[in-house]
Order: C-alpha cells, then sequence, then structure tokens
C-alpha cells in the first residue's frame, strides 16, 4: 500500500458503491423533477423520457466528478460515507462510469433538440462541474445551484414540440429551491469542509445564518410556484402555503434537528408545487 493511500475496506456491492459515489439520491430527485415537468407539460412520451435520462445522466457525472475532486479532502477528514474515500471502490471503475455517463448525457440531450441539449449540457449539468472545480470554495458557491435548478425547467419546456423557455416565475422558483438546497446540503459538512480550506457561501455566514437564509428562500419559491401561474390559485395551494408558513416558523425557532427536517419538507412541497404549476 503506498503512502497516502486508503486501505481497501468491505463495502457494498458495485452498483450500489457506484450509485453512492454519484451522490444517487440528489442525482435520482433532479431527474425525478425533470421526469414530472416533462409529464406535466406537452412532451411525448419519447421525448419525456429521453430529457429525463439527459438529465439523470449529467448529474450522474456531477457526483462522480465531485467524489473524484474531493478523494484527497475525503480521505484526510476520514469520511468512511464515500466509497472512493475507504478504498471499497476503484477510482479507475468511476472515472470510466463518469466518461460514459458524459457520452450518454451528450447523445441524450442532443436527441432532445439543440436548444435543450444546450440549456442541459451547458447550464444545469455544466454549473454543476464549476462548482465542483472550484466554485465551491468561494463565497460564490450558490451560483451553480441557482443556475441549474433555475434552468432545469426551461431544458424541459425546450425539448417540447413547440420549444419555449419556462416562465420566469418557474426560473425563480427553482433558482430559490436550489440555493436553498445548496444551504442544506451543506450544513452537515461545515466542520469538515472548513478544516480542509473549502468555505463556500454557508461556511462564511455561519451555520444560523444559513438555516435563516434557506427558511426565506424555500417559501419565497413557494409563494412563486403558487402566484406566478396565470388565473386564481387552486384552494389546496393556500393550504400548503399555509404549511410552509409554519415550517418556516419551525426553521427559525426550533432547535435540534427539527429547522432541518422542516426545511427539507418545504423544499419537497415547492417540488410538488411546481410539478402541479407544470
Amino acid at each position: 500500500m503506498t503512502a497516502g493511500s486508503a486501505p481497501a475496506r468491505p463495502g457494498p456491492p458495485p452498483a450500489l458503491a457506484l450509485l453512492a459515489a454519484a451522490h444517487g439520491g440528489p442525482a435520482l430527485a433532479v431527474a425525478a423533477i425533470a421526469g414530472l415537468l416533462a409529464l406535466r407539460g406537452d412532451l411525448r412520451p419519447l421525448d419525456a423520457a429521453v430529457v429525463t435520462g439527459a438529465v439523470l445522466t449529467g448529474q450522474l457525472t456531477i457526483g462522480w466528478g465531485n467524489d473524484l475532486r474531493d478523494l484527497p479532502r475525503d480521505r484526510a477528514v476520514g469520511r468512511t460515507d464515500k466509497p472512493l474515500a475507504t478504498g471499497a471502490l476503484p477510482v479507475g471503475r468511476v472515472v470510466r462510469a463518469l466518461v460514459a455517463a458524459a457520452l450518454a448525457c451528450l447523445v441524450l440531450s442532443a436527441l432532445a433538440g439543440w436548444r435543450s441539449a444546450l440549456v442541459n449540457v451547458v447550464l444545469v449539468t455544466g454549473a454543476g462541474h464549476v462548482y465542483n472545480l472550484g466554485l465551491k470554495a468561494t463565497a460564490w458557491s450558490w451560483v451553480p445551484y441557482a443556475g441549474a435548478f433555475g434552468a432545469l425547467p426551461s431544458a424541459v419546456t425546450l425539448a417540447g414540440p413547440s420549444p419555449a423557455w419556462a416562465p420566469l416565475w418557474t426560473t425563480g422558483a427553482g433558482a430559490a429551491l436550489g440555493v436553498g438546497a445548496h444551504l442544506l446540503n451543506t450544513l452537515p459538512d461545515l466542520a469538515d469542509d472548513e478544516r480542509t480550506g473549502v468555505r463556500g457561501l454557508p461556511h462564511r455566514i455561519g451555520e444560523r445564518p444559513s438555516r435563516v437564509l434557506a427558511a426565506v428562500l424555500l417559501p419565497a419559491a413557494s409563494l412563486l410556484a403558487v402566484l406566478g401561474p396565470a388565473g386564481t390559485p387552486p384552494a389546496w395551494a393556500w393550504v400548503v402555503l399555509a404549511l410552509v408558513a409554519v415550517l418556516a416558523a419551525l426553521t427559525l425557532a426550533a432547535r435540534g434537528r427539527t429547522p432541518f427536517r422542516a426545511a427539507v419538507a418545504i423544499a419537497l412541497l415547492d417540488v410538488m408545487l411546481l410539478v402541479a404549476a407544470g
């Protein structure tokens, strides 16, 4: 074993280890949002499947790229939840998976149409790689999240039979949701990140202000999703907004893990509102 390398440890099956290294949960969640938006819109089933696949494969490249980039840092802080860091997953396997997913993303994006392809490859997937390659350690760490989540609805609408940019309220709601997700996603790793010199926006403003900012941005996304579409919002949307208000209050006033869980619940409700609004 060479100096500085991690000893191999028994780990999950290769497929599960690859999914973990790709940050499978968030990747699948983003793809699911794209798929639901596609089904809610006017896309044909095949077009919906293609654009969803394009988003999913792009998200997988972001996850694998993140763990490859962070490998020395993850080993330095002893991350046991990262198969690459523990040695349970060979680096070469992840590199090959990343290349295959990148090629699939390019092909599927092209099949979705050149407009959707540019948005997905440059603004949605590209933003994630810009974050991985250095922006995550700066005060501008929130920008890729705002850009990627704000552009995601347009990656879907531009793949339809009548390509068009998503409405501005959808873009704004997606951007607010994305920045809120960034703040929430970073909170559990603040201490480890600080130890290895990663200081994005949440690290610079601190845990409490990050929670407060998330508690503002996520309800703002809810408001945009309810008030943005033309016409009178349905009665159930007001009920959801009332629930969001209660959860936002918990995010600000509760202690322990409750604020984090309340903020995650708001994010899930935001996704529901966005999909319902189409």
